[in-house]
């Protein structure tokens, strides 16, 4: 695993969720980023699916901002952010990063699951990635890639697999857009 490569993705990852620009990641920074993915779903702002995206997202942000020792009202720096995450990755390991993520992999996954089964099929897969704005191009070819037990299903442990390996460095699906 490239250590270098991960932290070049974390940067990128700050970089996306810091939506102001200001080089600090805010509560309102994570509430757009939500908002931002529940239009891109096309989902109305009251809907289940919306209202834990948001829920995650702000969970996420208050896990970062205390684990950084900053306030949730001063924001997180990017350096605090990668150490938070570096951490989060490299020394806390995936029971730790599964805890901090996997709450906003399965309100993605409420979102695209058209058919309420808990799993995604590949047209909802195609959902996803245009939802979070990821081009569908490569949908078909990403879901085979990523369904390792090959039964034409993703179910949220698969994704929050990839969405770690991602950050880990070790696979390049993109899945937080």
């Amino acid at each position: 695993m490239s250590n270098a490569l991960a932290k070049d993705r974390l940067r990128k990852r700050f970089a996306r969720w810091d939506v102001d620009g200001n080089g600090l990641l805010e509560l309102e920074d994570f509430k757009q980023e939500a908002a931002r993915i529940a239009a891109g779903f096309g989902a109305t702002p009251d809907s289940p699916g919306v209202q834990a995206l948001h829920g995650a997202f702000e969970a996420l942000y208050t896990h970062l901002a205390e684990q950084s020792g900053s306030s949730a009202q001063a924001g997180i720096s990017e350096q605090s952010f990668l150490q938070v995450t570096e951490q989060l990755l490299f020394a806390e390991g995936e029971a730790a990063f599964n805890r901090a993520l996997s709450p906003v992999v399965k309100a993605l996954v409420t979102l695209s699951d058209s058919d309420g089964d808990g799993m995604l099929n590949a047209s909802e897969f195609e959902a996803w990635l245009s939802g979070i704005g990821l081009p569908r191009t490569e949908a078909a070819e990403t879901f085979r890639k990523i369904d390792e037990n090959g039964d034409g299903q993703l179910s949220e442990d698969e994704l929050l697999r990839v969405v770690r390996e991602y950050h880990y460095g070790r696979l390049d699906v993109e899945l937080l857009g």
